[in-house]
């Protein structure tokens, strides 16, 4: 058994329903979990929901609901978003859980008591879809740019500070030693530069009487905890920390998941809170970008949103995990419009694997052949090794195009009148060779492989994996 490997993905907020951006996490982060296991990893995969914030608390007002039922409403959302799109997640972890609550006040207390923080009067620009103070340099004609439409806020009150100025040195120095620290390298090109500028301490409380939805502040009722000091903690308290001394020091430390928006939080702001507190700094960071839909950032207003759950209903489950991993680069941002996921499904699954599969399996049920239902090792993908998911399924789907050119090249159904004992070593080559693709899609296809294992033991003919569409 190799080292334990602990995977998490960032929590999405609880103030809209769940997208594609949530799936490609979702999906892209089981893989590695499902890929790790296979070669003799003992996994946690934890995901989960950010329930705190201002940007929660004004979406449930604006509702018109009470604040707890109204994250519970969309907590079991996203819960079932997890089991659409069949993730073999080991946790799911609420901010409102008491016992993250817990954790995240003695995480405070650790900090305070390393003397990262204390209480001033402050003035900034504060981006709400953020959560996050916004120099005049991060702005676009006043606005944020990654949510250009929410107003920037002029904010002025007493709160707490966390002393990010005094992890510059400390950061740069793990970026230095770490090259492969944050991927891609670019991104953590981006967070060095970003920490080499200075950095610039942080607020990590808001009044209660303003905002009372979060975690309170150890010592201090009038304060509640910033939403991102609370919600990064997950990662450690999902592991039972600070009581499960055993448990946090056998999954400590792990690989993050998150969109390209969360750099500074995830690499930064959190590296420098767990260097406050005494603890390890996180194995890996890995960084996604958006999906977009024609070019264009996804919006309600514009209309070009899609639902994983839809999508699902209509295609399987399989099928847009495949678009999710294949189609949308696990770095860069990635197009998904609806004409381009259907050209795609019925091109390479449709066509391409289910008539493969389709091909193959007639012929062995015709000459009586079997597959192995020994299972091999799972081979060591240096791919998914460096979380280039789109790069080896790639190489799958190069062996299944090489199939069915091999086929079309030494036309076994031909050979089963006329040589019956070379057709029986040209199909048995073939089955074996599929028994191998549907062994390796495991990861990326869980069901379609299953599916493909289970026809060829039992040596018969099977339902259409995809059915075309028109």
């Amino acid at each position: 058994m190799r080292e334990p490997f602990y995977i998490t993905t960032a929590l999405p907020y609880v103030n809209a329903d769940p997208h594609l951006g949530h799936a490609l996490e979702f999906v892209h982060a089981d893989i590695i979990a499902r890929y790790k296991r296979k070669v003799g990893h003992e996994v946690f995969f934890n995901i989960g929901t950010d329930e705190h914030g201002q940007k929660v608390y004004q979406k449930a007002t604006e509702d018109g609901k009470d604040v707890k039922k109204y994250v519970d409403e969309y907590a079991t959302r996203f819960k079932e978003l997890g089991n659409i799109l069949n993730l073999s997640y080991d946790n799911f972890i609420r901010t409102t859980d008491e016992h993250h609550i817990s954790s995240a006040q003695e995480f405070w207390r650790r900090c305070d008591k390393n003397g990262d923080i204390y209480k001033k009067n402050y003035k900034i620009k504060y981006c709400v879809g953020c959560e996050l103070e916004k120099s005049d340099s991060e702005l676009e004609n006043g606005y944020c740019p990654i949510h250009p439409k929410t107003p920037i806020e002029i904010r002025e009150e007493e709160n707490y500070f966390f002393r990010f100025s005094n992890y510059g040195d400390k950061l740069t120095s793990l970026y230095r030693d770490n090259p492969d620290f944050v991927l891609p390298p670019s991104r953590l090109n981006e967070i060095t530069a970003f920490t080499k500028r200075g950095l610039s301490d942080f607020s990590i409380s808001r009044l209660k009487e303003k905002m009372p939805w979060g975690v309170e502040v150890p010592g201090d009722p009038k304060h509640i905890m910033y939403v991102w000091f609370d919600a990064l903690v997950n990662y450690i308290s999902a592991l039972g920390w600070p009581e499960n001394e055993t448990n946090f020091k056998k999954w400590w430390p792990g690989t993050q998941m998150a969109g390209k928006d969360n750099l500074r939080q995830q690499s930064a702001m959190w590296v420098a809170m767990l260097l406050s507190a005494g603890l390890s700094t996180p194995k890996q960071i890995i960084i996604h970008g958006f999906i977009t839909s024609g070019g264009t950032k996804m919006s309600k207003s514009l209309g070009n949103v899609a639902s994983p759950a839809q999508i699902v209903s209509e295609y399987g489950t399989d099928a847009l995990r495949y678009y999710l991993a294949r189609e949308i680069t696990p770095f860069e941002d990635g197009d998904f419009t609806m004409e381009r996921f259907k050209e795609v499904y019925n091109a390479n699954l449709a066509n391409g694997l289910g008539n493969l599969v389709s091909r193959i399996m007639k012929l062995a049920v015709t000459v009586g052949i079997k597959g192995n239902s020994k299972k091999s090792n799972y081979p060591n993908s240096e791919f998914l090794e460096k979380f280039e998911i789109n790069k080896a399924m790639d190489k799958i789907w190069g062996r299944i195009q090489a199939l069915d050119v091999h086929i079309q090249k030494t036309e076994p159904w031909k050979k089963i009148k006329t040589d019956e004992t070379t057709a029986k070593e040209d199909v048995q080559f073939l089955v074996d060779e599929l028994t191998r693709i549907g062994f390796e899609l495991e990861p990326f296809l869980p069901e379609t492989s299953q599916k493909i294992q289970k026809t060829i033991e039992e040596n018969k003919m099977p339902e259409p994996l995809f059915l075309r569409k028109r």
